[in-house]
């Protein structure tokens, strides 16, 4: 049997049975757009997360207490005079800028509105190396932050939720841990989720928050210290001099082992790729499941159609066909059923992706499903090889029929 008439056998039977065909590809149809949609949003998460880490630069130094990988007791903490010593420019030229960081989430007021954000204590060098730019207003200045100012810097999202404007705010008194703050500055919007979203930040000099917000923290710890070399190719010599300095300020022997832990910025867009590749692989392993489910109903209405055509089955082997020949045409009818279901699948993952990209843009959530080439034909193939592989056994047993038997089937 040529394959050009295996081919048209397969669309007459499947035309004739349509509503009992469309149910048998619902699960391919189901399986692929499944597949597509999460390949499609995972890879949307992965290029957002990392296109946010990019943003801060890749001369970013993130300088953290403690030390996972050695066995050391009580570790000293980051303190300003750390910072201190990282701004001596003679001790580190290849360090650009130094900026200490306490974060805290605390509820900002604004008369009767009120909303818990993350608020952040920095010095100067923080709008610099974070990339923060401002819309309205400034950021607060070295003599701010050297007079402990009631000052604060805020995002525009959160100026929205608290004053229902994201102009004409400089000057607005906020409320953060009771203590009164003037608005001197608005930032321009970044997007971001609901839990990392610079747009609902606010921004203090780290000396007011030490001594208003965090009222413990007299002895000038901070909670970590992020560090911005010259440029890119300074980064191993700006690592290595904030090592130097690091354990000479914290008083280390030669013996001991680093009380502190150093990361790059490409430590965390590794570690950032990683774990959204885990997920999208796990969340698309489970949407293939209902492929294999797909699968089983074509090798189920196939088993069907074999039991129904065995007098058509009969026939033909009687007229001359060869085993090989019944094979190819159940074969072919069953990986077209299949093929059918995921070009269908195709265009679900399209639908579902668009979906819920529309649904993330109303939500304000920066995630765009990315509908690659490639999840497209692994989807697609891989439909088509369950198409082949559970149509095997329906049609080796519709090959396998003796004519006579075949014959007398009623």
């Amino acid at each position: 049997m040529k394959l050009l008439q295996a081919l048209k056998e397969a669309v007459s039977s499947i035309s004739g049975n349509r509503t009992r065909s469309f149910l048998t590809i619902l699960g391919i149809v189901i399986g692929v757009g499944a597949v597509i949609s999460l390949m499609a949003i995972g890879q949307g998460a992965q290029q957002t997360i990392t296109g946010q880490i990019e943003s801060i630069g890749t001369n970013v130094i993130y300088l953290m207490e403690g030390n996972m990988s050695e066995d050391v007791t009580n570790p000293r903490d980051l303190t300003l005079l750390d910072v201190k010593a990282l701004e001596n420019r003679n001790r580190a030229p290849n360090i650009e800028a130094v900026s200490p960081v306490l974060n805290a989430n605390i509820a900002v007021k604004y008369g009767r509105e009120s909303e818990n954000t993350s608020v952040v204590g920095s010095n100067t060098a923080y709008q610099k190396i974070m990339n923060l730019e401002i819309a309205e207003g400034a950021f607060f200045s070295d003599s701010e932050v050297n007079s402990n100012a009631s000052v604060a810097v805020i995002g525009p999202e959160l100026a929205q939720r608290l004053l229902g404007r994201t102009t004409n705010v400089v000057g607005t008194s906020l409320r953060i841990n009771g203590q009164p703050f003037r608005v001197v500055g608005v930032t321009v919007a970044k997007g971001g989720s609901q839990f990392n979203n610079p747009d609902l930040n606010v921004y203090l000099p780290i000396t007011s928050m030490q001594m208003r917000v965090q009222r413990g923290n007299s002895a000038g710890r901070v909670q970590f210290i992020i560090v911005q070399a010259r440029s890119s190719e300074s980064m191993d010599a700006a690592i290595a001099e904030t090592n130097t300095i690091m354990r000479t300020s914290h008083r280390l022997s030669p013996r001991q082992a680093n009380d502190f832990t150093i990361s790059k910025q490409d430590d965390f867009l590794s570690i950032a790729s990683a774990i959204t590749n885990v997920f999208t692989i796990f969340l698309s392993g489970i949407a293939a499941i209902s492929l294999l489910v797909g699968g089983i109903g074509i090798m189920n209405i196939m088993l069907v159609s074999v039991s129904e055509r065995t007098q058509e089955i009969g026939l033909r082997k009687a007229l001359g066909a060869r085993k090989a020949d019944i094979k190819l045409q159940f074969l072919t009818e069953s990986a077209m059923l299949s093929l059918l279901g995921g070009v269908l699948g195709i265009g679900l993952g399209w639908l579902l992706s668009s979906a819920f990209g529309i649904i993330a843009e109303q939500t304000g959530t920066p995630l765009v499903p990315i509908i690659g080439i490639g999840s497209v034909l692994l989807a697609t193939l891989f439909s088509a090889a369950i198409g082949i592989f559970f149509g095997l056994y329906p049609a080796s047993r519709a090959a396998n029929l003796e004519p006579v038997e075949a014959l007398r089937h009623e």
